[in-house]
């Protein structure tokens, strides 16, 4: 008589994983080898990758249709050895034979255009260099960031990881006037950081609740990028029932065994603002409303998809920025780029006094365009403001909701986004 294989119930990311490592479950602390679907790595790290695996012999890789280079950091050379750099990069991909190629120009964002092309879907397995890769969670996806070990994927094909817990975040809403995802991020990363909430550190938060439910894509994206700065391992929402998969439909079992489930009540919370030194230093804006600030620039991997400049634009119409502030706006993708002219939003933000540079990181990438000068302050939606992330060390900079950038930009210091709301 053949005996029914014993159900164990998962978290969705388990069965991610599972299915990845060719195992029928796996457990919080097992250590697995999962075979990702995609790896993708951005142009600051292609060519010592390429020389690490020259120096042990490497000629080629394990699999390269799977393997994707996106040029997003400099993407319009601010250099001569940043347009060297892109000239090694080419090379690399063909003499790797790398399967997609996104150059400056043909992409945008890496951790935003793939899941706008549909190259990143629900179920998939990644694995990526840059930690920024939380965001295909939003579509249901899960990838992990090895960092520089990313060069084993590349010879092996895959590198050891071990499974983590997973700690389920119902949030309630609704949240009032002006208060964006990229804000309720910022508050909750600033509750975990701060020992309000349980360690998320190395941990999965997935993300459950009637305000979840009703985030459109690209606030579940703000909500995903704002918790990677305090070390979770990734953040995971549910996919929508007509979102494009890789595999099954995914959702936890109902019984599935979580390391804690949280809830967080969101009424009365208003517009935050992350202090200079990191996301987690999340504030109410009242705090430090006021301020002045020189720069201010609106996309980065947090907030770069047309509904973020959608919003800007609606704030930024017919009114001027401040004499002595300088506002990048930095498209995520091409494709929204062009979507931006199209529907007019360019033309606005010129009109205001902004400046739109190529899709990509912009300044949030070191500071390779639009940077910070010594004792300037800058507000932006930059995935993190650690000192000298856009230049100057001896800079300050505020982290804000794209909603919160514009009103500051128009104001010349931090202002709060509900007094130009209509009503």
């Amino acid at each position: 008589m053949i005996q029914a294989a014993t159900r164990v119930p998962q978290t969705a990311a388990e069965k991610i994983l599972a299915r990845a490592s060719g195992k029928p479950y796996v457990r919080p602390g097992d250590i697995v080898a999962p075979d990702p679907e995609l790896v993708i790595i951005h142009d600051g790290f292609v060519e010592s990758a390429y020389n690490e695996l020259a120096s042990l012999g490497y000629r080629r890789i394990a699999h390269p249709e799977r393997v994707m280079f996106v040029t997003d950091h400099d993407v319009a050379y601010s250099s001569p050895a940043g347009a060297l750099r892109g000239t090694r990069l080419r090379r690399i991909a063909r003499e790797w034979g790398v399967g997609r190629f996104f150059d400056a120009g043909r992409g945008g964002h890496g951790h935003i255009f793939p899941i706008e092309a549909g190259l990143v879907r629900a179920g998939m397995f990644l694995s990526c260099y840059d930690m920024h890769c939380t965001n295909f969670g939003a579509v249901g996806a899960l990838a992990c960031a090895p960092g520089p070990e990313i060069v084993s994927v590349l010879a092996t094909g895959t590198v050891w990881e071990q499974v983590p817990s997973t700690i389920r975040l119902s949030l309630r809403g609704p949240v009032g006037a002006g208060v964006t995802a990229r804000d309720v991020g910022f508050y909750v990363t600033a509750l975990f950081a701060s020992g309000r909430l349980p360690s998320c550190d190395n941990r999965i938060v997935e993300f459950a609740g009637d305000y979840i439910d009703a985030l459109p894509l690209s606030e579940r994206v703000a909500l995903c990028n704002s918790l990677t700065e305090i070390g979770v391992a990734n953040v995971w929402f549910t996919p929508p029932a007509d979102a494009p998969r890789s595999g099954l439909a995914l959702a936890s079992d109902a019984d599935a065994q979580f390391e804690a489930e949280l809830e967080l009540d969101l009424a009365g919370i208003g517009p935050q603002v992350a202090l200079p030194g990191g996301p987690h230093l999340g504030v109410e804006i009242g705090e430090v409303a006021g301020r002045h600030v020189d720069h201010a620039y609106i996309g980065s991997c947090g907030s770069g998809m047309y509904e973020d400049f959608a919003g800007a634009a609606a704030l930024l119409r017919d009114r001027r920025i401040a004499a002595h502030v300088r506002l990048f706006i930095v498209p995520g993708t091409v494709e929204t780029a062009r979507r931006l002219a199209r529907d007019g939003l360019v033309d606005i933000f010129q009109q205001a006094g902004a400046m739109v540079l190529p899709a990509g990181c912009g300044p949030c990438a070191g500071g390779a365009m639009g940077p910070l000068a010594d004792g300037e302050t800058s507000i932006s939606t930059a995935a993190t403001n650690h000192a000298g992330r856009f230049g100057s060390k001896e800079a300050q900079a505020y982290l804000g909701s794209p909603l919160t950038v514009a009103a500051s930009a128009l104001a010349g210091r931090i202002a709060d986004p509900r007094a130009l709301l209509p009503g």
